[in-house]
């Protein structure tokens, strides 16, 4: 199974908190993190609630 690169590029200061829950859920604590997901329908819904604050890449 392939998976994706999910790197936090914008700050979740200002954000609506369905945003800031969404980025915590993905695993992401800091700005410039970096983590590693599987390339599944669940992860790609919560990227696209996001998707102006963070950098997808595949893995």
């Amino acid at each position: 199974m392939a998976n994706l690169k999910i790197k936090l590029v914008r700050s979740v200061i200002g954000r609506t908190p369905k945003q800031r829950k969404t980025i915590e859920a993905l695993g992401l604590t800091k700005r410039e993190q970096t983590v590693e997901k599987p390339d599944n329908a669940q992860t790609r819904g919560m990227i696209n609630v996001v998707q102006h604050m963070v950098e997808v890449t595949e893995a």
